[in-house]
C-alpha cells in the first residue's frame, strides 16, 4: 500500500476460509428444542438471545460492542456460506412438466424479444436474466416510498432502488466509511472498514479482518462492530432509517443515520477520525452522459449544525441530489473533500486523511464531469478519545428525488415527503439536519415499538429476528408512496365512496412490488398475505390501496371511469385485447367487476393500464375477488371503521356477484376451471377446492356479518342460504377424515395435502370469526388438518427443517406434479404457523415458521432477500418477495391469543363470575395494536 500505517489489521486473517458445517441434516430446529422436547405444545420456548448458530463461528473479537441488542439477526464478516444455490430455470423443470408448458415457454420468448430488443424495455419477469444469488445484503436505508439505498453485512452499498421500482445490483467501490487514528500527533492507523480487495483505490487501504467484526440486524436499525486489532479500539457503526409504525411523516424520509460510538479500551488518548466517501452515481450509464457535480453546504438551524456535501446528479427523468452529511458539534471537527476520481488510485484524498485526520475542505462547487468520467466526494469527522473513554460521531446519508415519471414517462409524481419538505428539489441540505437532530427520538420510538415483543420471554430468539427484518419489504419493495393531486379525483366519487377523497389525499397513494424480480405494483393475490403488516402497523396505507384496487383507473383517464355507477365500476375495465402467455387465447386487460391482478409495471404505467401480468387471464381467477372481500372485512374489524365498510360494501356486492358464475351446478360451492386460475399459477386446480373452495365459503361468511352490519337483511338471508348449502357441499366432497383433499379431479395430485388447504380459517379468525357462532369449518376438522400437514408437510419434508412444502402426498412424498406443489414458499408457511397458533397448535405453529427463517436467513444466506420460493436442493425462485411479511399474521394471532385469555371470566371474591372486556372492531383493534 506504501501507507506507512501499522499493518496490525491483518492479525488473525492469514486462514482459510471459515467452513459452515450447517446442513440439512444436522440443522438444528429450535434454538434450544430437539423434536422431542417434552415442552408444553402450548409454550414456543424462550432460548438464547443471542443464538446465531454457524454465522458467527468465525467471529475471534471479544468486543461485543457499544449497545448492540441481544435479539435480531448477527453474522462474523468473515462467514462464508457453504450452499450457493441458483434461481430456478428451465433445467430445472421436470420433463412432464416441460411437455405441459411447451407453448408457454415458446410465447413467452417470442414475448421476451418482442420487449427488450424492439421496445428496449425490461420484462415485468424476466425468466431469462434472474437476478444472480449474492449472499450480502443487510438492512436497507430508506424510509418508505422515497427509495432505498441497501448496505450489505460487510458493509458495501450494493443495491439501489431510486429510480421507482427498478433495481440496479450493483457494489459501488467508492462509497466506504474509513478509519483514522493518531496519537501524539502520527497517524498509527488508517483502515478501509472493507474486507473488499478492488482494483481501484489501489492507495487505499483494503482488506478489513473480517474474523473481528460483525454485524448485527434489527430492522430498522443495523449494528456494525469492529475491534481493530492491535489498538484497544472498538468502532460501533449504528444505521437507523426512520421506519416508525402509524408515523405518515418522517416514515416516508428518503434518509439514512449513521451513529458511530468509538471506545478507547487503552490507557493513552486517541484523536479519532472517520470518512464517508460517496460516489456521484453508480458508475453506470446513468453517469455516463456527464455533468454530474458536487458542492460543499453548511445548514444552520435551531442551534444545530449539520455540513457536508451535495451531490447533484441530474440525469433524466429523474434527476436527484444525494447529501452525505455530518453533523457539528463542540467536540467535533468536519471536513470535506469536493471532488476526487473513484476509478483512480485514490491516492491524493488517502494521503490528505493520513497527513492530519482531516481533509483539505476546499469552497466551492466542482466542475461538472465530462461524458464517461465519474466524480465522488467524501465528508470526514474527527473528535478526540479520552484514555478508557468514547466519543460519538454522527453521519447522515439523504437524497433528495422529489419528481419521478415512470418508465412510460407519461406523467408526473411527486413523493409523499415532499409535502414536508417541499417539491423543488432542494431538500437535501434540510433533510440532513432534521434526520441528524431526530434520529435519537426516532430511536425511542422504534424501541418502543420493539421492546414489548423483544422482552417477552415465551418467544423465541428466532421469531423476533424475523418479524422485524422481514418487514424491510415495506420500503425496499420497489415502494412509491406518491401525493395524490386534488384535480385527479371526480367530483362524482363523493356520493358513493365518502371517504375516498379524504383518505387518498391525506395519506397519499401507496404501492410496493409483488417482488423485486416480479416488477408488479400491489399483486393482490400476494398481498393478501403481506397485508397483515400494512393494516397493523401503517392501517391508512392499506386503507388507501383498498380504495385504488377497487377504483382502478382506465386508461388515458387520472382516476377511474364515471360513466357507470362508481359504487359498481370496480370497476374499470380495459377493453384492449391481448394474447396470454399460458393460454394462447385473445382477451381483454381487464374486466369490470373483477379485481385487477396488479395495478401495473414500473417500467410502464402503474395505475394508468393495470394488470402488467400477462401469464394467465386473471378475469377468470377463482382468488382475487374473494381476497377482497376478505381483505376489506379484516380492515374493518381490526380499525372500526365504519365509513371504510359502508364504501366498500356495494363494490363487495359486485364483485361477489361476478363470482357467483363460478358455482356452475348451484350447490353453494364454486369450481376451479382445469388451469392454475389462482396465486398458485402453475398449479392446475379442477373442480370444487380446498383453498379457492374455503376462501369461497370464507367470503360469503364474511359477506353475512357486513349485510348484518350495513343493514341488508334480504342479502344477509341470501348469503346465509349460500353458506350452508356451500358448508355441506365442502365437507362432502373434499373433507377425508385427515384433510381436505386438493381438488376434485380424477388426476393422481386431487389427494394431495395442500399447507395452504386452511386459508379461508385463517382469515375468518384473523377477523374473530370462525368459532362458535360463526363456525364454517368444523373446528375439529381444521385441527386435524392441521395436524396432518405438520406431520407430513413438515416434519416429513427436508426432516422438518425447512418449513412446509406446498403439496405432500398422502404416502410422504412431494406431489411433483407441478413446477409449484414441490416448492415451499415462505409467506404461505408464516400464513400456516398463524393458522395453527390461531387453532392452540402454536409450538407446531413456531416449528413450523422457524424452519423457512433458519433455511433463509442462516443456510441459504438469502438475509434481506427473502424469496418467494425454494425447493429441498438445489434452487430458489423470485429473491426479495412480498409474500413473507405474512409473518405479521403470526404477531396478530398471539396478540389475539392474548387478548383472549384476559378477556377470559374470571372469578372475583364477593361477587361471583365477572367477564373480562367485550369489545367490538374498533375496541378490539385499541388491544391489538402495536402503536
Amino acid at each position: 500500500m506504501g501507507t506507512g500505517v501499522l499493518a496490525s489489521e491483518q492479525t488473525g486473517c492469514a486462514k482459510g476460509h471459515p467452513q459452515d458445517t450447517e446442513g440439512t441434516e444436522g440443522m438444528q430446529v429450535t434454538d434450544c428444542e430437539s423434536p422431542e422436547d417434552s415442552r408444553p405444545q402450548n409454550e414456543p420456548g424462550y432460548c438464547d438471545p443471542e443464538d446465531s448458530g454457524q454465522l458467527m463461528a468465525s467471529y475471534e473479537g471479544k468486543a461485543k460492542g457499544y449497545q448492540v441488542p441481544p435479539f435480531g439477526w448477527r453474522i462474523c464478516l468473515a462467514h462464508e456460506f457453504a450452499e450457493k444455490r441458483k434461481p430456478f430455470h428451465a433445467n430445472n423443470i421436470s420433463l412432464s412438466n416441460l411437455i405441459k408448458h411447451l407453448g408457454m415457454g415458446m410465447r413467452y420468448l417470442q414475448w421476451w424479444y418482442q420487449k427488450t430488443q424492439v421496445e428496449k424495455k425490461t420484462p415485468f419477469i424476466d425468466f431469462m436474466n434472474c437476478v444472480p444469488l449474492r449472499q450480502i445484503y443487510g438492512c436497507p436505508l430508506g424510509g418508505i416510498g422515497g427509495g432505498t439505498i441497501t448496505r450489505g453485512w460487510r458493509g458495501q452499498f450494493c443495491r439501489w432502488q431510486l429510480n421507482p421500482g427498478m433495481y440496479q445490483h450493483r457494489t459501488v467501490i467508492a462509497d466506504q466509511f474509513t478509519v483514522c487514528l493518531r496519537r501524539e500527533g502520527q497517524t498509527v492507523y488508517q483502515q478501509v472498514l472493507s474486507v473488499e480487495r478492488p482494483r481501484v483505490l489501489r492507495s487505499w487501504n483494503w482488506g478489513l479482518c473480517g474474523y473481528f467484526a460483525f454485524y448485527h440486524a434489527l430492522y430498522p436499525r443495523a449494528w456494525t462492530v469492529y475491534q481493530l486489532p492491535g489498538q484497544n479500539v472498538t468502532l460501533t457503526c449504528r444505521q437507523i432509517t426512520p421506519i416508525l409504525p402509524h408515523d405518515y411523516q418522517d416514515s416516508s424520509l428518503p434518509v439514512g443515520v449513521f451513529v458511530w460510538d468509538v471506545e478507547n479500551e487503552g490507557d493513552e488518548a486517541l484523536d479519532v477520525s472517520i470518512m464517508f466517501s460517496m460516489r456521484n452515481g453508480l458508475g453506470g450509464g446513468d453517469d455516463a452522459p456527464g455533468g454530474l457535480w458536487n458542492e460543499p453546504f453548511c445548514l444552520e438551524q435551531d442551534g444545530e449544525t449539520t455540513q457536508g456535501l451535495l451531490l447533484h446528479h441530474p440525469t433524466l427523468p429523474n434527476p436527484y441530489t444525494m447529501a452525505v452529511a455530518a453533523r457539528l458539534t463542540a467536540d467535533t471537527t468536519v471536513t470535506h473533500i469536493t471532488a476526487f476520481d473513484p476509478d483512480s488510485t485514490g491516492q491524493q484524498v488517502w494521503q490528505d486523511l493520513l497527513q492530519d485526520g482531516q481533509l483539505d475542505s476546499p469552497a466551492g462547487p466542482s466542475t461538472p464531469t465530462q461524458k464517461g468520467v465519474g466524480i465522488a466526494g467524501a465528508v470526514c469527522v474527527a473528535g478526540k478519545l479520552s484514555p478508557r473513554g468514547r466519543c460519538r460521531l454522527e453521519f447522515s446519508l439523504a437524497w433528495d428525488m422529489p419528481r419521478i415519471m415512470f418508465g412510460a414517462k407519461g406523467q408526473d409524481y411527486y413523493r409523499r415527503y415532499t409535502r414536508f419538505f417541499g417539491p423543488d428539489g432542494d431538500a437535501a441540505p434540510a433533510l440532513s439536519h432534521y434526520a441528524l437532530c431526530r434520529y435519537a427520538d426516532w430511536e425511542k420510538r422504534i424501541s418502543a415499538w420493539q421492546s414489548p415483543i423483544l422482552d417477552d420471554r415465551s418467544l423465541p430468539a428466532w421469531y423476533k429476528s424475523a418479524l422485524f427484518n422481514e418487514l424491510y419489504f415495506l420500503a425496499d419493495g420497489g415502494t412509491v408512496w406518491l401525493e395524490v393531486p386534488e384535480d385527479s379525483l371526480p367530483e362524482e366519487l363523493a356520493g358513493s365512496m365518502c371517504q375516498l377523497r379524504p383518505i387518498l389525499q391525506e395519506y397519499g397513494r401507496f404501492g410496493y412490488l409483488e417482488g423485486q424480480e416480479y416488477r408488479m405494483y400491489n399483486t393482490y393475490d400476494v398481498h393478501f398475505y403481506a397485508s397483515f403488516a400494512l393494516i397493523m402497523l401503517w392501517p391508512k396505507l392499506e386503507l388507501s390501496l383498498q380504495y385504488d384496487m377497487a377504483l382502478c383507473p382506465t386508461p388515458g383517464l387520472p382516476s377511474i371511469c364515471v360513466s357507470a355507477p362508481p359504487a359498481l365500476a370496480t370497476l374499470g375495465e380495459d377493453l384492449t385485447r391481448r394474447r396470454y402467455l399460458m393460454s394462447g387465447v385473445m382477451a381483454p386487460v381487464k374486466k369490470r367487476n373483477v379485481i385487477p391482478h396488479d395495478i401495473g409495471d414500473p417500467d410502464d404505467e402503474p395505475w394508468l393500464r393495470v394488470n402488467a401480468y400477462l401469464i394467465h387471464d386473471t378475469a377468470d381467477w377463482k382468488d382475487l375477488n374473494l381476497k377482497f372481500v376478505l381483505q376489506i372485512y379484516r380492515d374493518y374489524y381490526l380499525t372500526g371503521d365504519q365509513g371504510f365498510l359502508r364504501d366498500m360494501w356495494p363494490v363487495c356486492l359486485a364483485v361477489m356477484e361476478s363470482e357467483m358464475k363460478f358455482d356452475k351446478d348451484q350447490d353453494g360451492l364454486i369450481e376451479n376451471g382445469g388451469y392454475a386460475d389462482q396465486t398458485y399459477d402453475g398449479w392446475v386446480t379442477t373442480g370444487p377446492s380446498a383453498y379457492c373452495g374455503g376462501l369461497w365459503l370464507a367470503a360469503v361468511a364474511v359477506m353475512v356479518q357486513m349485510a348484518a352490519l350495513c343493514g341488508a337483511q334480504d342479502v344477509q338471508d341470501r348469503f346465509s342460504s349460500i353458506l350452508s348449502r356451500g358448508q355441506e357441499a365442502y365437507e362432502r366432497l373434499l373433507w377425508n377424515g385427515r384433510y381436505y383433499n386438493y381438488d376434485c379431479s380424477s388426476q393422481p395430485q386431487s389427494r394431495s395435502i395442500m399447507s395452504d388447504q386452511c386459508a379461508g380459517q385463517w382469515f375468518l379468525r384473523a377477523c374473530g370469526l370462525g368459532e362458535g357462532d360463526t363456525e364454517v369449518f368444523p373446528t375439529r376438522h381444521i385441527v386435524r388438518a392441521l395436524q396432518t400437514i405438520f406431520e407430513l408437510n413438515v416434519q416429513a419434508f427436508a426432516g422438518g427443517a425447512m418449513g412446509a412444502v406446498n403439496g405432500m402426498q398422502p404416502h410422504g412424498v412431494p406431489d411433483r406434479t407441478s413446477v409449484q406443489s414441490d416448492e415451499v414458499w415462505v409467506g404461505v408457511v408464516y400464513g400456516l404457523a398463524a393458522t395453527m397458533i390461531q387453532e392452540g397448535l402454536t409450538w407446531e405453529g413456531f416449528r413450523t415458521a422457524e424452519g423457512c427463517y433458519r433455511t433463509v436467513w442462516e443456510r441459504l444466506g438469502l438475509a434481506f432477500q427473502t424469496p418467494e420460493a425454494y425447493c429441498q436442493q438445489q434452487v430458489f425462485r423470485s429473491l426479495a418477495y412480498m409474500r413473507p411479511l405474512s409473518i405479521w399474521a403470526m404477531q396478530l394471532a398471539l396478540q389475539q391469543q392474548q387478548h383472549k385469555k384476559a378477556s377470559r371470566p374470571t372469578a372475583k371474591q364477593g361477587t361471583g363470575l365477572s367477564t373480562g372486556p367485550t369489545c367490538g372492531p374498533k375496541e378490539g383493534m385499541a388491544n391489538l395494536s402495536l402503536e
